[in-house]
C-alpha cells in the first residue's frame, strides 16, 4: 500500500538522521589532517567511477549527455577537491595579530542534501565532500526519479570515507524516497542545515522548513553579443554552453541577445556550430511541448537532443543539429520559450544597441533569473562594467560559456555545483557554495579598549575632568562637556 510505503520512507529518514547524528558527534572531533584524507579518498572514488555512475544517470533519467556526465563526476571529484584541499575548516583558521581576534571553525551539524534529477551523481560527489570537509555528516535525498544512480553514487561515498576513517553514517542516502519523507528530513530537530538543489518548490520548501537553508534559484541566462566580440568565438561558446549535458545545468544559456549591426553574422556563426534556427510555425510548435500552461518547462524535453523535441513538436531537423533556436519579438507569457527551459531550445533576440540590450537582459531575467548569472561576449570594457555595475545578477561571465564559467570550469569561480542567487533570487547566499559555508566561525576577541572619536581629546578632557563627573542641580538635560569628561574618564580606565 502506497500509506505503509509512506510511513516506511519517513521512518528510514528517521532512522538515517540518528545514525548521522552519532556520525557527527564523532566528526566534530577530527583533526584537519583526518578530514583532508577522507576529502582525497572522496576525491579519487570519485573518479574512479565518474564513468560508470554517468552511464546510470544517463539510463535511469534519460536526461543529458554521457559524456558531459561523465566530465560533471569528473569535475566534481577532482577539481571541487583542488580548490578545497588546502582550506582550514578545523580549530584556528586564522589569527590577525593586529586585531587580537582568532576564528575558530565549528562544523554546523547535520546537513539534509538535496539532489536533483539533472544531476544525480556529480551533486552527491559535491556536496559529500564539502559536507565532510567541514566536518558534517549529510543524508542525501535523491529525486524519485534518480533513486538507484543517486544511491550508488552515496553509497562510494559513503564507503571511500569509512575506508579512510569517517564513521559509519556520516554519508547516507534515501532508499524509499517520497514527500512525507523529504519533509521529514528537512524538518527533523536532528538536521542543522538542508543543502537545496532542485525545483524552485522544493527549494521553497526548503526555506520555508524552519531551518537554515542553502537554497538556488531559476537561471533564465541570457547570452548577450556585443558588436566588439569576437563572433565566432561567442558562437562556439554559445552552443557548447547552450549543449552541454544537453541544458541541465542552471547556468545554461537561455537565450541570445544580440547587436542588430552584428546579428545575421552572429546567426551565420551559431550555424556553422550546429545551431538550428526555426521559423515562425516551428517556434509555435515548439513552443507547445517545451513549455507547460503555468510557464514550467514540460520535464519531457529535460536534457533531451535538439531531435527528440522536434520530433515531439511534429518538425524535422537535421541529425547534425546541436540545439534549436527560437526567434522571439517579446518576452513573457506571449513567448513561452522566453522562459527557462534546461533543455537544447536558445531564444534569439535582436536589439539596437547596448542599451536596448541591457533593457532586454533585464526582461529575461526578471522572468525568474534574478541574482543567477548573465553571459556576455563583449571586448569593450566600458560596456562590460556597465553590465557587471548594474544588472541584477551575481555572475556576470565573460567571453565563456555561461554553463561551464557559472561552475567554475573556465572560470576562477569556486568550483561549485550549487550557485547561489542572493536575495534578489531568494537565496540566503551569492556566491558559489563551499565548505566554508558549512561551517559556523567562532571567534575569540583581546581587549584593546574603546577608540577615540574624532571629536573627543581624551588626555585633555581628562585632565579637566573631575574624578567622578556629576551634573549640577539644574543642568540641561544634555551637557556636551560633561559628556566628554564622562567619555574621557572611562577610556583613561580602560586603556590597556
Amino acid at each position: 500500500m502506497e500509506l505503509d510505503r509512506d510511513l516506511a520512507s519517513v521512518q528510514e529518514a528517521r532512522n538515517l538522521l540518528r545514525q548521522a547524528k552519532k556520525a557527527q558527534d564523532e566528526l566534530k572531533n577530527f583533526t584537519q589532517a583526518q578530514v583532508d584524507a577522507i576529502c582525497d579518498a572522496l576525491r579519487a572514488a570519485g573518479e574512479a567511477e565518474a564513468c560508470r555512475l554517468a552511464a546510470m544517470a544517463v539510463e535511469e533519467t534519460g536526461m543529458g549527455r554521457y559524456e558531459d556526465k561523465c566530465f560533471k563526476n569528473f569535475f566534481a571529484a577532482r577539481h571541487v577537491h583542488a580548490f578545497i584541499r588546502d582550506m582550514k575548516t578545523v580549530g584556528i583558521v586564522r589569527k590577525d595579530e593586529a586585531a587580537k581576534t582568532w576564528e575558530i571553525a565549528e562544523p554546523v551539524g547535520v546537513i539534509a542534501g538535496i539532489v536533483p534529477t539533472t544531476n544525480p551523481t556529480s551533486t552527491v560527489i559535491y556536496k559529500a565532500m564539502i559536507a565532510l570537509k567541514a566536518r558534517n555528516a549529510i543524508v542525501f535525498s535523491p529525486h524519485p526519479s534518480a533513486v538507484r544512480c543517486t544511491g550508488e553514487a552515496a553509497r562510494l561515498m559513503h564507503n571511500a570515507a569509512v575506508a579512510a576513517g569517517a564513521p559509519e553514517g556520516a554519508v547516507a542516502c534515501l532508499s524509499t524516497v517520497s514527500l512525507d519523507a523529504t519533509q521529514e528530513l528537512m524538518k527533523n530537530p536532528i538536521t542543522a542545515i538542508i543543502l537545496a538543489t532542485g525545483g524552485s518548490a522544493l527549494v521553497r520548501a526548503a526555506y520555508s522548513s524552519g531551518k537554515p537553508a542553502l537554497g538556488v534559484g531559476p537561471g533564465n541566462v541570457p547570452a548577450f553579443v556585443e558588436r566588439t566580440a569576437d563572433l565566432a568565438k561567442a558562437a562556439e561558446f554559445i552552443v557548447m554552453g547552450k549543449t552541454f549535458d544537453n541544458g541541465t545545468i542552471c547556468a545554461s544559456e537561455q537565450a541570445v541577445v544580440a547587436e542588430e549591426c552584428i546579428a545575421d553574422e552572429l546567426c551565420a556563426q551559431l550555424r556553422r556550430q550546429g545551431a538550428h534556427f526555426l521559423d515562425l510555425d516551428e517556434v509555435a510548435k515548439v513552443s507547445a511541448v517545451v513549455m507547460l500552461p503555468n510557464r514550467a518547462v514540460n520535464p519531457k524535453v529535460v536534457g533531451k537532443p535538439p531531435q527528440f523535441i522536434a520530433k515531439l513538436a511534429g518538425i524535422n531537423v537535421p541529425d547534425h543539429a546541436r540545439c534549436l533556436v527560437a526567434p522571439l519579438a517579446g518576452v513573457g507569457a506571449q513567448w513561452p520559450l522566453s522562459y527557462e527551459k534546461l533543455s537544447t531550445v536558445l531564444a534569439f533576440y535582436k536589439v539596437k544597441d547596448w542599451h536596448e540590450g541591457c533593457e532586454r537582459c533585464i526582461q529575461l531575467l526578471e522572468l525568474g533569473g534574478i541574482g543567477h548569472s548573465l553571459a556576455i561576449h563583449s571586448n569593450n570594457q566600458a560596456v562590460i562594467e556597465e553590465f557587471a555595475l548594474k544588472k541584477p545578477i551575481f555572475r556576470i561571465l565573460i567571453n565563456t560559456p555561461a554553463a561551464l564559467g557559472g561552475v567554475g570550469a573556465t572560470t576562477g569561480l569556486a568550483p561549485s555545483f550549487t550557485l547561489g542567487c542572493g536575495t534578489w533570487g531568494g537565496s540566503s547566499v551569492s556566491e558559489n557554495v563551499t565548505p566554508l559555508h558549512l561551517i559556523n566561525t567562532k571567534r575569540v576577541a583581546w581587549h584593546t579598549g574603546i577608540p577615540a572619536g574624532p571629536a573627543i581629546q581624551p588626555q585633555a578632557a581628562a585632565q579637566s575632568a573631575p574624578a567622578t563627573p556629576a551634573a549640577p542641580a539644574g543642568a540641561p538635560v544634555f551637557d556636551p562637556k560633561l559628556v566628554d569628561a564622562i567619555v574621557a574618564q572611562v577610556m583613561k580606565t580602560l586603556k590597556p
